[in-house]
Protein backbone atom coordinates (compact mmCIF):
# COMPACT_ATOMS: atom_id res chain seq x y z
CA UNK A 1 0.00 0.00 0.00
CA UNK A 2 3.05 1.92 0.46
CA UNK A 3 4.39 2.13 -2.91
CA UNK A 4 0.76 2.65 -4.15
CA UNK A 5 0.25 5.84 -2.41
CA UNK A 6 3.58 7.49 -2.70
CA UNK A 7 5.56 5.51 -4.93
CA UNK A 8 2.90 5.35 -7.83
CA UNK A 9 3.39 7.23 -11.25
CA UNK A 10 2.10 10.99 -11.15
CA UNK A 11 2.49 12.17 -14.88
CA UNK A 12 3.18 16.15 -14.70
CA UNK A 13 3.11 15.91 -11.11
CA UNK A 14 -0.65 16.45 -10.90
CA UNK A 15 -1.28 15.15 -8.25
CA UNK A 16 1.64 16.84 -6.41
CA UNK A 17 -0.14 20.32 -7.69
CA UNK A 18 -3.22 19.17 -6.57
CA UNK A 19 -2.07 18.43 -2.79
CA UNK A 20 -0.17 21.14 -2.76
CA UNK A 21 -2.74 24.24 -4.29
CA UNK A 22 -4.81 22.49 -1.78
CA UNK A 23 -2.68 23.41 1.17
CA UNK A 24 -2.44 26.92 0.10
CA UNK A 25 -5.75 27.55 -0.43
CA UNK A 26 -7.38 25.83 2.60
CA UNK A 27 -4.57 27.85 4.71
CA UNK A 28 -4.78 30.89 2.97
CA UNK A 29 -8.92 30.59 3.83
CA UNK A 30 -8.57 29.48 7.64
CA UNK A 31 -6.14 32.08 8.05
CA UNK A 32 -8.48 35.08 6.28
CA UNK A 33 -11.19 33.76 9.00
CA UNK A 34 -9.01 34.03 11.64
CA UNK A 35 -7.87 38.05 10.40
CA UNK A 36 -11.31 39.36 10.59
CA UNK A 37 -11.56 37.62 13.74
CA UNK A 38 -14.09 34.98 13.25
CA UNK A 39 -14.17 32.43 16.13
CA UNK A 40 -12.07 28.91 16.11
CA UNK A 41 -15.19 27.41 14.91
CA UNK A 42 -16.01 29.79 11.73
CA UNK A 43 -12.52 29.15 10.83
CA UNK A 44 -13.14 25.53 10.73
CA UNK A 45 -15.90 25.53 9.32
CA UNK A 46 -14.38 27.68 6.58
CA UNK A 47 -11.49 25.39 6.25
CA UNK A 48 -14.02 22.54 5.33
CA UNK A 49 -15.76 24.63 2.89
CA UNK A 50 -12.67 25.13 0.92
CA UNK A 51 -11.82 21.51 0.96
CA UNK A 52 -14.92 20.70 -0.13
CA UNK A 53 -14.42 23.31 -2.96
CA UNK A 54 -10.94 22.06 -3.70
CA UNK A 55 -11.78 18.35 -3.41
CA UNK A 56 -15.24 17.88 -4.91
CA UNK A 57 -15.29 20.74 -8.01
CA UNK A 58 -14.05 18.71 -11.15
CA UNK A 59 -16.03 20.30 -13.86
CA UNK A 60 -14.12 19.50 -17.20
CA UNK A 61 -13.38 23.45 -17.56
CA UNK A 62 -11.88 25.93 -15.75
CA UNK A 63 -14.98 28.39 -16.49
CA UNK A 64 -17.15 25.24 -15.70
CA UNK A 65 -15.36 25.31 -12.03
CA UNK A 66 -15.84 28.70 -11.66
CA UNK A 67 -19.31 28.97 -12.03
CA UNK A 68 -19.84 25.23 -9.97
CA UNK A 69 -17.90 27.20 -7.44
CA UNK A 70 -20.07 30.48 -7.14
CA UNK A 71 -23.19 27.85 -6.81
CA UNK A 72 -21.90 26.25 -3.79
CA UNK A 73 -22.95 28.83 -1.68
CA UNK A 74 -26.62 27.95 -2.88
CA UNK A 75 -26.66 24.43 -2.36
CA UNK A 76 -24.77 24.92 1.29
CA UNK A 77 -26.39 27.64 3.26
CA UNK A 78 -30.03 26.48 3.40
CA UNK A 79 -29.12 23.29 4.51
CA UNK A 80 -26.88 25.16 7.03
CA UNK A 81 -29.83 27.15 8.13
CA UNK A 82 -32.11 23.50 8.00
CA UNK A 83 -29.36 21.81 10.34
CA UNK A 84 -28.50 24.61 12.68
CA UNK A 85 -32.95 25.20 13.12
CA UNK A 86 -33.36 21.45 13.71
CA UNK A 87 -30.27 21.06 15.92
CA UNK A 88 -33.25 20.10 18.92
CA UNK A 89 -35.64 18.65 16.88
CA UNK A 90 -34.10 14.85 16.61
CA UNK A 91 -36.84 13.32 14.64
CA UNK A 92 -37.39 16.07 12.21
CA UNK A 93 -33.21 16.63 11.75
CA UNK A 94 -32.53 12.90 11.30
CA UNK A 95 -35.43 13.01 8.67
CA UNK A 96 -33.82 16.14 6.88
CA UNK A 97 -30.45 14.59 7.03
CA UNK A 98 -31.57 11.31 5.51
CA UNK A 99 -33.71 13.57 2.75
CA UNK A 100 -30.46 15.88 2.05
CA UNK A 101 -28.40 12.49 1.60
CA UNK A 102 -30.94 11.15 -1.03
CA UNK A 103 -31.14 14.23 -2.77
CA UNK A 104 -27.17 14.65 -2.91
CA UNK A 105 -26.96 11.24 -4.83
CA UNK A 106 -29.67 11.68 -6.64
CA UNK A 107 -27.93 14.70 -7.71
CA UNK A 108 -25.21 13.12 -9.39
CA UNK A 109 -27.49 12.26 -12.62
CA UNK A 110 -26.58 16.05 -13.98
CA UNK A 111 -22.70 15.18 -13.95
CA UNK A 112 -19.70 16.99 -12.31
CA UNK A 113 -22.05 19.98 -10.76
CA UNK A 114 -24.76 18.25 -9.28
CA UNK A 115 -21.88 15.73 -7.82
CA UNK A 116 -19.97 18.55 -6.42
CA UNK A 117 -23.55 20.34 -5.08
CA UNK A 118 -24.60 17.19 -3.75
CA UNK A 119 -21.56 16.50 -1.74
CA UNK A 120 -21.48 20.32 -0.26
CA UNK A 121 -25.20 20.13 0.56
CA UNK A 122 -24.34 16.80 2.50
CA UNK A 123 -21.45 18.21 3.92
CA UNK A 124 -22.84 20.78 5.26
CA UNK A 125 -25.51 19.49 7.72
CA UNK A 126 -22.78 16.78 8.45
CA UNK A 127 -20.69 20.23 9.59
CA UNK A 128 -23.33 21.69 11.91
CA UNK A 129 -23.39 18.58 13.72
CA UNK A 130 -19.62 18.27 13.80
CA UNK A 131 -19.40 21.68 15.72
CA UNK A 132 -23.12 21.52 16.91
CA UNK A 133 -24.02 24.98 15.28
CA UNK A 134 -26.94 26.81 16.45
CA UNK A 135 -29.12 29.32 14.75
CA UNK A 136 -27.56 32.23 16.40
CA UNK A 137 -24.16 31.10 14.87
CA UNK A 138 -25.04 31.18 11.57
CA UNK A 139 -24.09 34.69 10.32
CA UNK A 140 -20.69 34.44 11.53
CA UNK A 141 -20.99 31.01 9.95
CA UNK A 142 -22.02 32.78 6.28
CA UNK A 143 -19.34 34.81 6.36
CA UNK A 144 -16.60 31.89 7.21
CA UNK A 145 -18.05 29.84 4.20
CA UNK A 146 -18.43 32.90 1.56
CA UNK A 147 -14.71 34.45 2.69
CA UNK A 148 -13.25 30.98 2.18
CA UNK A 149 -14.24 30.21 -1.03
CA UNK A 150 -13.64 33.36 -2.07
CA UNK A 151 -9.66 32.47 -0.79
CA UNK A 152 -9.96 29.34 -2.49
CA UNK A 153 -11.02 30.48 -5.48
CA UNK A 154 -8.60 33.38 -5.65
CA UNK A 155 -5.75 30.62 -5.41
CA UNK A 156 -7.34 27.81 -8.16
CA UNK A 157 -8.24 30.29 -10.51
CA UNK A 158 -6.08 33.12 -10.13
CA UNK A 159 -2.45 31.82 -8.36
CA UNK A 160 -2.00 29.02 -9.53
CA UNK A 161 -5.06 28.06 -12.42
CA UNK A 162 -2.25 25.27 -14.08
CA UNK A 163 -5.32 23.43 -15.92
CA UNK A 164 -5.75 26.69 -18.46
CA UNK A 165 -2.30 25.11 -19.66
CA UNK A 166 -3.74 21.59 -20.34
CA UNK A 167 -6.43 20.50 -22.45
CA UNK A 168 -9.79 19.58 -21.31
CA UNK A 169 -10.37 16.50 -19.39
CA UNK A 170 -12.72 14.15 -20.74
CA UNK A 171 -16.16 13.67 -19.04
CA UNK A 172 -18.35 10.71 -20.37
CA UNK A 173 -22.03 10.99 -19.07
CA UNK A 174 -23.01 8.07 -17.09
CA UNK A 175 -24.84 5.35 -18.32
CA UNK A 176 -28.69 6.52 -19.30
CA UNK A 177 -31.93 5.22 -18.03
CA UNK A 178 -35.13 6.46 -16.78
CA UNK A 179 -36.82 5.65 -13.36
CA UNK A 180 -35.41 2.96 -11.35
CA UNK A 181 -33.10 1.96 -14.36
CA UNK A 182 -31.60 5.03 -13.72
CA UNK A 183 -28.17 3.92 -11.62
CA UNK A 184 -28.64 7.60 -10.32
CA UNK A 185 -32.13 6.86 -8.73
CA UNK A 186 -31.09 3.53 -7.40
CA UNK A 187 -27.87 4.50 -5.47
CA UNK A 188 -29.91 7.86 -4.03
CA UNK A 189 -32.81 5.25 -2.91
CA UNK A 190 -29.63 2.64 -1.26
CA UNK A 191 -28.18 5.81 0.20
CA UNK A 192 -31.36 6.57 2.18
CA UNK A 193 -31.70 2.96 3.12
CA UNK A 194 -27.95 3.03 4.12
CA UNK A 195 -28.26 6.00 5.93
CA UNK A 196 -31.40 5.21 7.75
CA UNK A 197 -29.62 1.86 9.53
CA UNK A 198 -26.34 3.78 9.95
CA UNK A 199 -27.94 6.90 11.99
CA UNK A 200 -29.89 3.89 14.18
CA UNK A 201 -26.81 2.12 14.95
CA UNK A 202 -24.94 4.96 15.55
CA UNK A 203 -27.20 6.87 18.04
CA UNK A 204 -27.10 3.18 19.86
CA UNK A 205 -23.30 3.81 19.76
CA UNK A 206 -23.66 7.53 20.91
CA UNK A 207 -25.98 10.20 20.73
CA UNK A 208 -23.58 12.77 20.49
CA UNK A 209 -21.50 11.00 17.78
CA UNK A 210 -23.96 9.40 15.57
CA UNK A 211 -23.35 11.55 12.81
CA UNK A 212 -19.79 9.68 11.87
CA UNK A 213 -22.08 6.62 11.16
CA UNK A 214 -24.26 8.55 8.54
CA UNK A 215 -21.14 10.13 7.32
CA UNK A 216 -19.51 7.24 6.90
CA UNK A 217 -22.33 5.07 4.60
CA UNK A 218 -22.04 9.01 2.62
CA UNK A 219 -18.59 8.65 1.82
CA UNK A 220 -18.83 4.78 0.98
CA UNK A 221 -21.39 5.06 -1.90
CA UNK A 222 -19.62 8.65 -3.77
CA UNK A 223 -17.68 7.57 -6.92
CA UNK A 224 -19.31 3.87 -7.07
CA UNK A 225 -21.60 2.50 -9.24
CA UNK A 226 -21.96 -0.89 -8.62
CA UNK A 227 -22.56 -3.07 -5.53
CA UNK A 228 -19.02 -4.83 -5.90
CA UNK A 229 -17.07 -1.09 -5.71
CA UNK A 230 -19.48 -0.17 -2.65
CA UNK A 231 -18.21 -3.18 -0.52
CA UNK A 232 -14.74 -2.27 -1.58
CA UNK A 233 -14.57 1.07 -0.95
CA UNK A 234 -16.48 0.25 2.53
CA UNK A 235 -13.83 -2.00 3.31
CA UNK A 236 -10.66 0.40 2.65
CA UNK A 237 -12.77 2.93 4.44
CA UNK A 238 -12.28 0.71 7.93
CA UNK A 239 -8.93 0.20 7.08
CA UNK A 240 -7.62 3.42 6.44
CA UNK A 241 -9.62 4.18 9.52
CA UNK A 242 -8.05 1.65 11.96
CA UNK A 243 -4.43 2.40 10.82
CA UNK A 244 -5.03 6.25 10.74
CA UNK A 245 -6.43 5.93 15.12
CA UNK A 246 -2.61 4.78 16.12
CA UNK A 247 -1.32 7.34 14.03
CA UNK A 248 -3.19 10.18 15.11
CA UNK A 249 -3.00 9.35 18.77
CA UNK A 250 0.82 9.37 18.38
CA UNK A 251 1.26 12.50 16.36
CA UNK A 252 -1.83 14.81 17.86
CA UNK A 253 -1.82 13.96 21.76
CA UNK A 254 1.35 14.97 22.76
CA UNK A 255 0.73 18.60 21.11
CA UNK A 256 -1.83 19.02 23.98
CA UNK A 257 -3.83 21.76 20.81
CA UNK A 258 -0.69 24.03 20.71
CA UNK A 259 -1.99 25.87 17.90
CA UNK A 260 1.26 25.88 15.12
CA UNK A 261 2.18 22.21 15.12
CA UNK A 262 -1.39 21.33 15.53
CA UNK A 263 -2.19 23.67 11.83
CA UNK A 264 0.74 21.90 10.68
CA UNK A 265 -0.07 18.33 11.32
CA UNK A 266 -4.07 19.72 9.78
CA UNK A 267 -1.80 20.61 6.66
CA UNK A 268 -0.10 17.44 6.35
CA UNK A 269 -3.23 15.39 6.55
CA UNK A 270 -4.70 17.49 3.72
CA UNK A 271 -2.30 16.93 1.94
CA UNK A 272 -2.10 13.48 2.22
CA UNK A 273 -6.25 13.45 1.32
CA UNK A 274 -5.59 15.53 -2.06
CA UNK A 275 -2.04 13.49 -2.82
CA UNK A 276 -3.24 9.68 -2.18
CA UNK A 277 -7.34 10.15 -3.28
CA UNK A 278 -6.45 9.12 -6.69
CA UNK A 279 -4.36 6.12 -5.72
CA UNK A 280 -5.39 4.52 -2.53
CA UNK A 281 -8.84 5.75 -0.88
CA UNK A 282 -6.93 3.64 2.38
CA UNK A 283 -4.77 6.20 2.90
CA UNK A 284 -6.58 9.10 2.03
CA UNK A 285 -9.13 7.47 4.91
CA UNK A 286 -6.25 7.40 7.28
CA UNK A 287 -5.18 10.84 6.40
CA UNK A 288 -8.67 12.13 7.01
CA UNK A 289 -8.77 10.55 10.30
CA UNK A 290 -5.20 11.74 11.36
CA UNK A 291 -6.65 15.90 10.17
CA UNK A 292 -10.16 15.01 12.41
CA UNK A 293 -7.99 13.81 15.25
CA UNK A 294 -5.96 17.12 14.92
CA UNK A 295 -9.26 19.21 14.42
CA UNK A 296 -10.95 17.69 17.85
CA UNK A 297 -7.62 18.05 19.53
CA UNK A 298 -7.74 22.07 18.62
CA UNK A 299 -10.95 21.90 20.32
CA UNK A 300 -10.04 20.44 23.04
CA UNK A 301 -11.81 16.89 22.93
CA UNK A 302 -10.13 14.44 21.78
CA UNK A 303 -8.92 11.57 23.65
CA UNK A 304 -8.14 7.93 22.54
CA UNK A 305 -11.59 6.89 23.34
CA UNK A 306 -13.72 9.27 20.90
CA UNK A 307 -11.20 7.78 18.24
CA UNK A 308 -11.75 4.16 19.24
CA UNK A 309 -15.89 5.76 18.83
CA UNK A 310 -15.06 6.82 15.40
CA UNK A 311 -13.93 3.37 14.03
CA UNK A 312 -16.95 1.76 15.77
CA UNK A 313 -19.29 4.56 13.97
CA UNK A 314 -17.14 3.93 10.96
CA UNK A 315 -17.72 0.13 10.93
CA UNK A 316 -21.32 0.32 10.63
CA UNK A 317 -21.73 3.30 8.61
CA UNK A 318 -19.39 0.91 6.07
CA UNK A 319 -22.45 -1.94 7.72
CA UNK A 320 -25.30 0.29 6.48
CA UNK A 321 -24.18 0.50 3.17
CA UNK A 322 -23.12 -2.73 2.34
CA UNK A 323 -25.86 -4.23 3.50
CA UNK A 324 -28.29 -1.17 1.26
CA UNK A 325 -26.34 -2.26 -2.00
CA UNK A 326 -26.84 -6.15 -1.38
CA UNK A 327 -30.78 -5.77 -0.54
CA UNK A 328 -31.96 -2.43 -1.97
CA UNK A 329 -32.07 -2.54 -5.72
CA UNK A 330 -28.72 -3.91 -6.56
CA UNK A 331 -26.91 -2.35 -9.47
CA UNK A 332 -24.55 -5.63 -10.37
CA UNK A 333 -20.72 -4.93 -10.72
CA UNK A 334 -21.17 -7.16 -14.23
CA UNK A 335 -23.75 -5.05 -16.04
CA UNK A 336 -21.86 -1.88 -14.55
CA UNK A 337 -18.40 -3.01 -16.05
CA UNK A 338 -19.69 -4.51 -19.11
CA UNK A 339 -21.36 -1.09 -20.00
CA UNK A 340 -17.81 0.29 -19.66
CA UNK A 341 -16.29 -1.97 -21.46
CA UNK A 342 -18.28 -1.51 -24.09
CA UNK A 343 -18.32 2.14 -23.78
CA UNK A 344 -13.79 1.94 -24.03
CA UNK A 345 -14.31 -0.69 -26.89
CA UNK A 346 -16.27 1.82 -28.87
CA UNK A 347 -14.17 4.76 -28.13
CA UNK A 348 -10.74 2.57 -29.36
CA UNK A 349 -12.67 2.44 -32.71
CA UNK A 350 -13.26 5.94 -32.62
CA UNK A 351 -9.88 6.92 -31.79
CA UNK A 352 -8.70 4.94 -34.86
CA UNK A 353 -11.00 6.28 -37.18
CA UNK A 354 -10.07 9.71 -36.79
CA UNK A 355 -6.23 8.87 -36.70
CA UNK A 356 -6.78 7.15 -40.16
CA UNK A 357 -8.73 9.74 -41.34
CA UNK A 358 -5.61 12.07 -40.91
CA UNK A 359 -3.56 9.79 -41.83
CA UNK A 360 -5.67 10.15 -45.34
CA UNK A 361 -5.19 13.94 -44.97
CA UNK A 362 -8.10 15.45 -43.32
CA UNK A 363 -7.31 18.52 -41.82
CA UNK A 364 -10.40 18.45 -39.37
CA UNK A 365 -9.64 14.58 -37.73
CA UNK A 366 -7.96 14.91 -34.31
CA UNK A 367 -7.90 11.95 -32.19
CA UNK A 368 -6.56 13.82 -29.12
CA UNK A 369 -9.93 14.63 -27.94
CA UNK A 370 -11.18 10.68 -28.26
CA UNK A 371 -7.54 9.75 -26.40
CA UNK A 372 -8.37 11.65 -23.45
CA UNK A 373 -11.58 10.15 -23.19
CA UNK A 374 -10.65 6.62 -23.17
CA UNK A 375 -7.98 7.24 -20.48
CA UNK A 376 -11.07 8.02 -18.73
CA UNK A 377 -13.22 5.35 -19.19
CA UNK A 378 -10.32 2.88 -19.37
CA UNK A 379 -10.13 4.38 -15.44
CA UNK A 380 -14.02 3.58 -15.18
CA UNK A 381 -13.05 -0.02 -16.11
CA UNK A 382 -10.68 -0.43 -13.23
CA UNK A 383 -12.51 1.14 -10.66
CA UNK A 384 -15.69 -0.97 -11.86
CA UNK A 385 -12.91 -4.15 -11.77
CA UNK A 386 -11.28 -3.44 -8.54
CA UNK A 387 -13.43 -5.85 -6.41
CA UNK A 388 -12.73 -9.08 -8.35
CA UNK A 389 -8.73 -7.60 -8.88
CA UNK A 390 -8.65 -7.05 -4.96
CA UNK A 391 -6.16 -9.00 -3.35
CA UNK A 392 -8.48 -10.41 -0.96
CA UNK A 393 -11.05 -11.89 -4.06
CA UNK A 394 -11.26 -15.65 -3.43
CA UNK A 395 -11.88 -16.01 -7.39
CA UNK A 396 -8.50 -16.33 -8.13
CA UNK A 397 -9.76 -17.79 -12.08
CA UNK A 398 -12.14 -14.74 -12.51
CA UNK A 399 -9.56 -12.52 -10.89
CA UNK A 400 -6.58 -13.60 -13.43
CA UNK A 401 -9.32 -13.23 -16.13
CA UNK A 402 -10.19 -9.57 -14.91
CA UNK A 403 -6.71 -8.67 -15.05
CA UNK A 404 -6.35 -10.43 -18.51
CA UNK A 405 -8.79 -8.04 -20.06
CA UNK A 406 -7.32 -4.58 -17.82
CA UNK A 407 -4.00 -5.66 -19.57
CA UNK A 408 -5.72 -6.21 -23.11
CA UNK A 409 -7.50 -3.07 -22.55
CA UNK A 410 -4.08 -1.04 -21.73
CA UNK A 411 -2.39 -2.70 -25.05
CA UNK A 412 -5.52 -0.76 -27.09
CA UNK A 413 -5.09 2.05 -25.38
CA UNK A 414 -1.11 2.23 -25.85
CA UNK A 415 -1.65 1.13 -29.38
CA UNK A 416 -4.44 3.99 -30.29
CA UNK A 417 -1.80 5.95 -28.55
CA UNK A 418 0.94 5.14 -30.90
CA UNK A 419 -0.95 5.30 -33.88
CA UNK A 420 -2.32 8.91 -33.30
CA UNK A 421 1.12 9.97 -32.19
CA UNK A 422 1.98 8.77 -35.80
CA UNK A 423 -0.95 10.91 -37.32
CA UNK A 424 0.00 14.16 -35.21
CA UNK A 425 3.76 13.74 -37.85
CA UNK A 426 2.98 16.09 -40.79
CA UNK A 427 5.55 13.97 -42.73
CA UNK A 428 3.57 10.72 -42.57
CA UNK A 429 2.50 9.26 -45.29
CA UNK A 430 -0.71 6.97 -46.58
CA UNK A 431 -0.77 3.66 -47.08
CA UNK A 432 -3.36 1.81 -48.71
CA UNK A 433 -3.58 -1.17 -46.61
CA UNK A 434 -4.71 1.54 -43.72
CA UNK A 435 -8.30 1.68 -44.94
CA UNK A 436 -8.56 -2.27 -45.09
CA UNK A 437 -7.29 -2.77 -41.30
CA UNK A 438 -8.94 0.14 -40.05
CA UNK A 439 -12.06 -1.63 -41.11
CA UNK A 440 -11.12 -4.91 -39.59
CA UNK A 441 -10.74 -3.22 -36.68
CA UNK A 442 -14.13 -1.82 -36.54
CA UNK A 443 -15.25 -5.24 -37.35
CA UNK A 444 -13.48 -6.49 -34.54
CA UNK A 445 -15.03 -3.44 -32.19
CA UNK A 446 -18.92 -4.62 -33.21
CA UNK A 447 -18.02 -8.78 -32.38
CA UNK A 448 -17.06 -7.43 -29.01
CA UNK A 449 -19.73 -5.59 -28.75
CA UNK A 450 -22.55 -7.86 -29.76
CA UNK A 451 -23.12 -6.18 -32.61
CA UNK A 452 -22.11 -9.27 -34.94
CA UNK A 453 -20.86 -12.69 -34.83
CA UNK A 454 -17.63 -13.09 -32.94
CA UNK A 455 -14.41 -14.06 -36.03
CA UNK A 456 -12.91 -17.25 -35.19
CA UNK A 457 -9.58 -15.66 -35.93
CA UNK A 458 -7.47 -13.03 -37.19
CA UNK A 459 -5.84 -13.42 -40.31
CA UNK A 460 -2.42 -13.57 -39.82
CA UNK A 461 -0.81 -10.47 -41.28
CA UNK A 462 3.20 -9.74 -42.65
CA UNK A 463 5.06 -7.80 -40.33
CA UNK A 464 4.39 -4.21 -40.93
CA UNK A 465 7.69 -2.00 -41.27
CA UNK A 466 5.00 1.55 -41.70
CA UNK A 467 4.09 2.31 -38.05
CA UNK A 468 1.13 3.54 -38.53
CA UNK A 469 0.24 0.02 -39.90
CA UNK A 470 2.19 -1.67 -37.31
CA UNK A 471 0.29 -0.02 -34.15
CA UNK A 472 -3.22 -1.33 -36.21
CA UNK A 473 -1.93 -5.20 -36.70
CA UNK A 474 -1.27 -4.60 -32.95
CA UNK A 475 -4.48 -3.48 -32.17
CA UNK A 476 -6.19 -5.87 -34.24
CA UNK A 477 -4.40 -8.77 -32.18
CA UNK A 478 -5.24 -7.16 -29.25
CA UNK A 479 -9.28 -7.17 -29.45
CA UNK A 480 -9.24 -10.43 -31.03
CA UNK A 481 -7.93 -11.64 -27.59
CA UNK A 482 -10.60 -9.96 -26.05
CA UNK A 483 -13.07 -12.19 -27.04
CA UNK A 484 -12.07 -14.91 -25.30
CA UNK A 485 -12.86 -13.61 -21.29
CA UNK A 486 -15.20 -11.24 -22.50
CA UNK A 487 -17.74 -13.75 -24.62
CA UNK A 488 -17.54 -16.24 -21.41
CA UNK A 489 -20.56 -18.57 -21.25
CA UNK A 490 -23.39 -16.82 -18.72
CA UNK A 491 -22.80 -19.47 -16.27
CA UNK A 492 -19.22 -18.13 -15.73
CA UNK A 493 -19.41 -14.28 -15.59
CA UNK A 494 -16.38 -11.97 -15.94
CA UNK A 495 -17.45 -10.76 -12.37
CA UNK A 496 -20.52 -12.33 -9.72
CA UNK A 497 -21.23 -9.08 -7.76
Amino acid sequence: MLRKAFVARDPGRMRLRFACRAVLGIGLAVVVCGLVGHSLVAAITGGLAALLALFTVSDPTVRGQAVTTALLPAAGFPVLALAAVLHDHPLARDTAFLAVMGAGVYARRWGPRGHSLGVFAFMAFFTTQFLHTLPGQLPELYSAVALSLLSASAVRFGLWCYERRLPAPAAPAPPAGTGLARVTTRQAVQAVTGGAVALMAGQLMSDQRWYWAVGATWWVFVNTASRGETLVRGFRRVLGTLIGIPVGLAVVVPLHGAPVPTALVVAAGVFGIFYTAAVSYTWMMLSVTVMAGALYGSLGVLDPGLLALRLGETAVGALGAMLAVLCVLPVTTHATTDAWIQRALRCVHACTEEAAARLSGSATADPAPRIAELEVLLGRVRLSLAPLVHPLSPLRARRARAGHVLALLDACAREVRGLASVAADPEASHDARLAAACWRVENAVEALTGRTAVPSAVPPHPAATEPALAHLHSLERALAELAAPLHSPPSAPLVTA
